[in-house]
């Protein structure tokens, strides 16, 4: 997450993919094709696009990182 404006998350299961959208908002998505199987990546990849960030106390920590870069 060097890039201006990239919140990057390595996501090896839905959970992961699930949580880095709502808590952090992340805008990148990062899988590991060694230890996730097929399947498992079509999940995270769905539900990573189909969550939305739930802002609130969570806003100020992405706030913080973007007055940062």
């Amino acid at each position: 997450n060097k890039v201006k404006g990239v919140r990057a998350a390595l996501c090896t299961s839905a959970m992961h993919a699930e949580l880095s959208r709502k808590h952090n908002d992340a805008n990148v998505l990062a899988l590991g094709a060694r230890l996730t199987n097929y399947d498992e990546i079509e999940s995270i990849v769905n539900i990573w696009l189909k969550t939305d960030f739930e802002g609130g106390r969570h806003l100020d920590r992405i706030n913080k990182i973007e007055i940062n870069e």
